[in-house]
């Protein structure tokens, strides 16, 4: 486990250890080999419950379709593994001028879901905050990009046939129970199918490729299901393989299929050549710029910007300021200048600017900062608030009324 996910750990910041347990043992024993069943975990911060309700309630799927005016494609009923037609739960409405379809119509919704169909909320990460973040950090910790879905399954539901995902997935029991049946991962030595009942607060991981089933019910079940894109090093090695051979675009001779044998030399020698191109690759160069490509474009999850920018940001050096709850800052070193990664977006600055960005980075969400007390770093009195007033708009920092 890398350092990071060990200060965030230590930070109380648990996405993944709310998952799995101990990280440092899950990546370890389970992570992409074995399918691995956690049937109760710590409860979240500021709960009482070991669940994961503060992330989904069932008054949180009742306020989403009852008040939201969701919208296809982000839900849709089930019944018995098939998918109920949008038609049946759905109607228009007008926006402005224009008509807009597939939005949520509660009492079809209910009475269907009275009926035993299960409501599937997708892409939970793009539109639920409490999820976006669970998700957003629990990306940073892995390395890995993130989704989120939801069932909610009333009593008496037939469960989903056995199937097997992608990619690797957590499933998280928020409210309620379910039944599983759990076969051998792809990795695993061959065992038989795990029967296990899942309550709130229980977890079970799965790598890709894993057989499951969700178990007929007769109780109320609401569970979440993470789906963890995983890089594969195919990728990263067909991405600098293409970067190095960017410029081999030349076409292959007209007429080779008539000379196989001047093809292969030909074949041949620029094997070699990008054999040698490969050779002189800077491995620490290509690792930065993927790292700063991935963490370049995760959710920024600032919340109060647009509050804060209703009227001038003033800054000074007296100001009081703290990271904005939900942000992302990681930095970044390039030749001449420091490269700041705020999840949806970069800043380039100044290398002279890192000693004081790191300050800032170090930052928890309860601490203050007084501009002034970046002056060691950033000497000038005019940078500091120009850089603060930056970090202020950019949704890394807030000012606080306290001076």
């Amino acid at each position: 486990m890398s350092q990071r996910t060990l200060e965030r750990v230590r930070a109380g910041r648990r996405p993944l250890e709310r998952c799995a347990g101990d990280a440092r043992s899950f990546l370890a024993d389970d992570w992409g080999k074995r399918a691995a069943v956690r049937l109760d975990g710590p409860p979240p911060t500021g709960s009482a419950s070991g669940g994961f309700e503060d992330l989904l309630s069932l008054d949180d799927v009742d306020r989403f379709l009852t008040t939201t005016a969701l919208r296809s494609p982000f839900f849709r009923l089930v019944k018995a593994g098939e998918r109920i037609a949008e038609a049946a739960y759905t109607r228009s409405g007008r926006a402005g001028s224009r008509e807009v379809r597939g939005i949520a119509d509660p009492a079809r919704v209910a009475a269907l879901f009275e009926d035993g169909a299960t409501i599937v909320l997708q892409g939970l990460h793009r539109w639920s905050e409490p999820v976006a973040r669970f998700c957003r950090d629990l990306e940073l910790d892995l390395g890995h990009p993130c989704q989120v879905n939801a069932y909610i399954t009333p009593p008496g539901a037939q469960g989903l046939d056995l199937h097997e995902d992608a990619h690797d997935v957590f499933v998280l029991q928020a409210f309620g129970r379910k039944r599983w049946e759990v076969h051998a991962a792809p990795a695993e030595a061959e065992r038989d199918p795990l029967d296990v009942e899942v309550t709130s607060g229980g977890t079970i991981y799965m790598p890709a490729g894993t057989p499951h089933a969700a178990r007929a019910q007769d109780v109320l079940s609401g569970h979440l299901t993470v789906g963890i894109h995983v890089t594969p090093w195919r990728e990263v090695l067909t991405g600098v393989v293409g970067r190095m051979t960017a410029e081999m675009d030349d076409p292959v001779a007209a007429g080779w299929t008539s000379d196989v044998e001047g093809f292969s030399v030909e074949l041949q020698e620029r094997l070699a050549a990008l054999a040698s191109a490969l050779g002189d690759v800077d491995v620490r160069t290509e690792a930065g710029e993927r790292r700063e490509r991935f963490l370049g474009t995760r959710a920024q999850l600032a919340r109060g910007t647009i509050t804060e920018r209703v009227g001038p940001v003033v800054v000074d050096d007296d100001s009081v300021v703290a990271r904005r709850p939900g942000s992302v800052c990681e930095l970044s070193m390039r030749p001449e200048r420091l490269v700041v990664l705020l999840g949806d977006r970069l800043l380039e600055m100044p290398s002279w600017l890192e000693q004081g960005m790191r300050q800032v980075a170090r930052l928890d969400e309860d601490d203050e900062l007084a501009v002034r007390d970046l002056a060691l770093h950033v000497p000038d009195r005019g940078s500091r608030t120009v850089l603060v007033r930056r970090l202020v708009r950019e949704g890394l920092l807030t000012i606080r009324d306290g001076r």
